[in-house]
This record gives C-alpha cells, structure tokens and sequence, in this order.
C-alpha cells in the first residue's frame, strides 16, 4: 500500500525567515523576506491564527484583513503546534534541527514521554535540548538588545528558557498592555528586537473553538490593538504578524478511541505528539519491519482521513526540515496526521481532560499550517 504522503509544496517563505530577517533588516543586511532597513523591528506572534478562520472573520478583524493579501500567506512548520512553531520563529531553523519535534516527544534516555511546553524538569534542561542558538542571542552579538513580552506567567517557564534564550523577558498581562510595552521599548531603544507573544486566541480556541464568542473577541481586541499600534510606528520602526499555527473545531462526536483497535496500538510503547498528530513510539527491540507493519495496520484502518508515514518516510519527505541525528529518536516510529476533521485519543490513558479541547491543531491542512504574514511600518511592501 502506498505511504500516503501529502502531496504538498510548502511556501516558499517560511516562518523561520521571519525573525530572522528582522534582525538581518536591523543590521542593514539582504534578508530572506526582503524588508528594508529599520532601526527597531517587532514580530507579533498570534498564537493560533490561522489565515483561514481570520478571512472567515473578515468582519471582526479589519485592519489585519485590510493587509492580508496572497503575499502575506506562509506555511508554518510541521507539526502544526506552538512548541514546535515558535522554536522555529525564534532559532530560525526548522523542528529538525532545534529539536522541538512536537507537542509531547520522547525523551529515549529516560524512556518517556515529555511535554515541550510545560514538561521542563532538571532531566530535561532547556539550554541542551533546544540545540540552535536563538536570534535573540545572534542579536545580542551583533549589539541588538533583544526583548520578549508576553504574560507573566510565562516569564521562567522552561519552554521560555529554551526558545526565546538571549531575550530580556518583559511581563505584561493583556493584548493592550503589551503593546504599550512594545511602543515603551521602540521610544527608549536606539535599537531593538521585540517578540509580542499573543495566546489568547489559541487559548479562547482550546476551549470553545475558533467559532465562538470568546474567540471572536479575543481576535476583535488583538485587531484593534495592532491597528493603533500600526498607526504610531515612525519610519524606522517595522512591524511583522505572524502565527504558529491554524486550527480547526473538532466535535466530541469525532473523537477517534485508537486503542480500541488492537492492531494499532501492537508493540507500541509510548504515544506523544497532538491528537491530530500522533507519534507512535515502538519497544525498544522492535525491528524496522515492525515500523512498516504498524504503519500498514493505521493505512488499512485510518487512511482514508489520516495521513500515514513512518519516521523515515517523513524524514526524506523533508516534513521536519533536515534532521539531525541527535534529533531522528525524538520523532515517532509511525506518524498519523489528521486530513479529516478528527482527533485521535487514547481511551486508556487516566486523565481524560484533554478530550474537553474543542480547537484542535498539529496535521497538515491549510486550517492548520496557514499563517499570516502582515507587514506595517518600515516592512509595508
């Protein structure tokens, strides 16, 4: 049976040349997105917003859609997740490398399952397991003061230490307040690279799915401060939108309960990843062919809404950029991709919680890997 890749071409731009090219434009150096020079650059990172729920809401979202044009649509990364997405804005190189291959990822040398974005214990140190060095810290040797807003919360996290390294962390707990972090930042700095972190949509979403109130007022808020925030950029001050990812609603009556087909579960270990992005991890004693095997089982059963591959399948497609070997192990034996509107869920595991998720991500779909890329100020094309 045929592997059942996607037959995809990603964007040609991509979410790793957005910081970076903002430090490049600081520097006065060509970049990969082409902007012009600037003195003080800020990347907004939407959590969650994808382009097709903000054309959806074109209403609710009009300075954002004034600017959205075919030019300022990109890919984001596979998986579809924020903790593999943001790494790969802010190091400038794809999940392969920097190692934030998913949302839970196997940690082999102490045989478990860790959760990137709130998993960090002193086994899994943040300066080791995320391997690339930030932009924040090649800003910091150019001379460019580095700076991440973002809710308080968020300040000492793991994922924080791992990902947004080199960057003074600067706490400020609503959309607005992080904006007026941001204007206080270019007003005081000659100059500047400043990353505004904006959860509240993924976390609206999560909860009640893109399609409600919640959500559309979260995007309403973030519209409206971005839209000031716009207004008042001078001539040297650029201003990037970008997200890590899209979503999807998925209703509990498309939970799919995997385990209960024994065949797909044979000789599995460990489970990680998303519910629409599963990483199947096998005993440690199992065989290439077993691989191949469970791959076969998940196609005979689940491929005619999933998307099916193994690890060595996924790695030549070049799904996860290229991979370093001290990477490949953190990548599943067999990956299951949602093509359908579904999540797949583990009826054994003891907490059920998370089946309470009504926005979903982590696949391959437009929904989920389209991002945009809106520019004002010194980056307006």
């Amino acid at each position: 049976m045929p592997s059942m890749l996607p037959a995809r071409q990603f964007s040609t731009l991509r979410l790793a040349d957005v910081l970076s090219s903002s430090l490049s434009s600081i520097q006065g150096l060509p970049n990969t997105l082409g902007l012009g020079p600037a003195n003080r650059a800020v990347v907004v990172l939407a959590d969650g917003l994808g382009v097709s729920a903000l054309r959806a809401r074109a209403g609710h979202a009009r300075f954002l859609n004034s600017l959205l044009t075919k030019t300022s649509v990109v890919d984001g990364v596979f998986p579809s997740t924020t903790a593999a997405g943001i790494t790969t804005l802010t190091t400038g190189v794809e999940p392969g490398r920097h190692g934030l291959v998913g949302y839970r990822v196997l940690d082999a040398e102490r045989d478990r399952v860790v959760n990137q974005l709130t998993g960090w214990d002193s086994d899994m140190r943040p300066e080791l397991w995320q391997r690339t060095r930030t932009v924040f810290e090649q800003a910091a040797d150019a001379g460019v003061p580095g700076f991440a807003i973002g809710p308080r919360r968020y300040a000492a996290s793991g994922f924080t230490q791992a990902a947004l390294r080199g960057a003074r962390y600067v706490s400020a707990e609503s959309v607005s307040d992080r904006f007026a972090a941001a204007r206080h930042l270019l007003d005081t700095e000659p100059r500047a690279l400043v990353y505004l972190y904006v959860p509240e949509l993924d976390v609206a979403a999560h909860a009640h799915g893109w399609e409600s109130d919640r959500w559309l007022a979260a995007l309403e808020s973030l519209d409206a401060a971005a839209g000031r925030f716009a207004g008042g950029l001078r001539s040297d001050e650029g201003l990037l939108l970008t997200a890590d990812h899209g979503i999807i609603d998925v209703p509990a009556t498309r939970h799919v309960l995997f385990d209960t087909v024994p065949t797909l579960v044979d000789g599995v270990r460990h489970i990680g990843g998303d519910p629409r992005c599963l990483h199947l991890y096998l005993e440690p004693d199992c065989g290439a062919d077993v691989a191949d095997d469970l791959a076969t089982a998940w196609r005979e059963v689940e491929g005619h809404r999933s998307w099916v591959f193994t690890r060595a399948e996924a790695v030549e497609a070049g799904l996860f950029g290229t991979v370093d070997p001290e990477v490949l192990p953190r990548i599943g034996d067999v990956i299951v991709a949602a093509r359908k509107s579904i999540a797949y869920y583990d009826s054994r595991e003891p907490n059920q919680s998370a089946r309470s998720m009504v926005g979903q991500h982590g696949s391959l779909t437009d929904e989920e890997l389209r991002v945009p890329l809106i520019r004002c100020g010194a980056y307006n094309l």
